[in-house]
């Protein structure tokens, strides 16, 4: 089996060593790439032959204009009771109240199955957000004032009429005559297709202007979102829907594009010709916590690498859009991903992580909500590659995973080696983004170390956002894309020929992965960096760790230098 390295494949290795065979990387001049196995490829090949719909093919029309909503506006947060709501979408839009970013009389309407009163739900609105002033305590007071709530079914009618006349009687009285309602779905997929059908038939405006916020999972697979936008298709236009992965709100992810083509020194050096390879990491450090029946559903690659680390990936390699208008910018993330074929196994490893280390920590098969033989992966490392001329034969190098030993987010592009001569064994250049926590960007670059010989030092150019902006607050990704939403502004976003893309990259690893039972993810202890061969992996991909001894990158410090 040409396969996902996997436990099947440390057990065979003699004295419990793992071999990690080398995976040539394809030739820059040609292009080339190895071939599919042939069980891989019948897969690969029925979802390439059909139903792609590129956006390309479609009748050329002028884009929709966006219109930003300034009043006469409620919105509707569904699953109101739920964790989303709580964790996410209520502090968000209480942040954007805050700085009077939400539309001018705007109401939030809660609806959700669970039974309460109006005081019953305030104070658990005021629960979903932390108050360490009287200020902002006063400010929770007003911001209650604009909520409302009604319990009801998700597949009941008479649900959504008993919604729709709450609706009307919040929006009497008031000066415009549009009636403006936003949707936020903070709702489980199960019941996505069915409540959006409901909004549509008993909930939509007579006038003024319908937007639906989706959520992900986006589907399970390229099926399955197919099948969920053809369920939306006949009831939402592509206008209205936003559907939201929250990693495009992040700052530093946003910064990616003023960072490639608002510096040239970036821009010029930004090919095959100067980087080797790219990275993009996502670490964990907490594994499922008793809630490992959604993640065991669908698994690190789907909730993780699909979605959020392609989004990155599309944004660092796309070319010069025309304009910062949401299309071009989309237009261009989803020519990324037409370049790109879908990963191949013997491209990827899968871990799940056991037992810390000290025995503190549980492994994810001794989860209660976990089933006792999963298979699914907590860990995975990918690569895939771009077929353009930009970027041919660049390997990037995707990795996330749970239970880690670090929560980080970070982009880390490694240049090319210095042109040998002068130079003996000098470090690479590698340029950091790093998403989360601490925003910051670092070039790792080679100095002369002061004194009177000629050695060189690895040292960096810093630039980290809580030293260089200590008196801006970066707004939360939540809060950007709820006013984005609001604004009408497509841009961090995922439109649906870019959703259908990125499936059709992903979909027959993941069939490859379900339907092979043998294949059985490498354990790693909890707290670790990940499974034991994942050194040598990215090593065989081009990757080199700098040899600069005892160089650590800097750690971020917000206090003022002492004089």
């Amino acid at each position: 089996m040409a396969s996902v390295l996997s436990q099947t494949d440390e057990r065979q290795n003699a004295g419990g060593s793992v071999n990690v065979n080398p995976h040539p990387r394809p030739s820059v001049e040609t292009g080339a790439s190895s071939s599919f196995i042939s069980d891989f490829s019948d897969v690969a090949g029925e979802l390439f032959g059909t139903n792609y719909r590129s956006r390309d093919a479609r009748a050329e029309a002028p884009h929709p204009p966006t219109i930003e909503l300034k009043d006469d506006t409620v919105i509707v947060v569904l699953g109101a009771s739920g964790d989303l709501a709580k964790k996410k979408t209520f502090p968000a839009l209480f942040g954007l109240f805050r700085n009077k970013f939400l539309p001018k009389d705007i109401k939030i309407v809660g609806y959700a199955r669970t039974k309460m009163d109006h005081e019953e739900y305030l104070k658990r609105v005021r629960s979903y957000i932390k108050v360490p002033t009287k200020e902002i305590e006063e400010q929770l007071d007003q911001f209650c004032k604009l909520c409302t709530y009604v319990s009801g079914q998700y597949d009941q009618d008479e649900s959504f009429v008993n919604l729709n006349n709450h609706l009307e009687q919040v929006e009497q009285g008031r000066q415009g005559k549009e009636q403006n309602r936003v949707f936020y779905m903070a709702l489980p997929p199960s019941v996505f297709i069915t409540v959006s059908e409901q909004l549509k038939r008993n909930c939509y405006p007579k006038s003024g202007l319908a937007r639906i916020i989706v959520e992900k999972p986006f589907g399970k697979d390229l099926q399955s979102s197919r099948d969920l936008q053809k369920a939306l298709d006949p009831n939402w236009k592509e206008e209205e829907i936003f559907r939201i992965d929250h990693y495009l709100g992040k700052e530093m992810v946003k910064n990616i594009l003023i960072l490639r083509f608002g510096n040239e020194f970036f821009n010029a050096t930004w090919n095959r010709h100067h980087i080797d390879n790219v990275q993009i990491t996502f670490k964990e450090p907490f594994g499922t916590e008793g809630r490992g029946g959604y993640f065991d559903e669908f698994g690190i690659i789907r909730d993780v690498m699909q979605n959020h680390l392609l989004q990155v990936l599309t944004l660092l390699a796309m070319e010069r859009p025309i304009s910062f208008s949401s299309e071009d910018i989309r237009d261009e993330k989803v020519r990324v991903l037409r370049a790109m074929d879908a990963i191949e196994p013997k491209n990827v490893i899968i871990g799940q992580y056991g037992r810390s280390l000290d025995g503190s920590k549980p492994g994810y098969l001794e989860d209660d909500t976990v089933p006792k033989e999963s298979r699914c992966p907590t860990f995975t490392a990918l690569v895939a590659y771009i077929k353009n001329e930009r970027w041919d034969g660049v390997p990037f190098i995707l990795k996330a995973g749970k239970a880690l030993n670090e929560q980080k987010t970070e982009v880390r592009i490694q240049f090319r080696d210095v042109t040998s001569g002068i130079f003996k064994d000098i470090p690479r250049n590698e340029l950091v983004i790093r998403v989360q926590p601490n925003e910051s960007v670092y070039i790792k670059m080679n100095s002369k170390l002061p004194g009177l010989s000629m050695q060189t030092v690895v040292t960096e150019l810093d630039l980290t956002y809580r030293r260089r902006f200590s008196d801006l607050k970066i707004p939360e990704a939540y809060e950007s894309l709820i006013l984005d939403a609001f604004k009408g502004d497509h841009s961090n976003f995922v439109r649906d020929d870019e959703l259908d893309a990125s499936w059709r990259i992903f979909t027959p690893l993941l069939h490859y992965l379900d339907d092979n039972k043998e294949i059985i993810p490498m354990e790693y202890p909890y707290g670790s960096r990940g499974p034991a061969v994942l050194d040598d992996f990215t090593a065989s991909y081009g990757y080199k760790f700098s040899d600069a001894a005892g160089y650590q990158w800097p750690v971020t410090n917000t206090a003022p230098n002492r004089l």
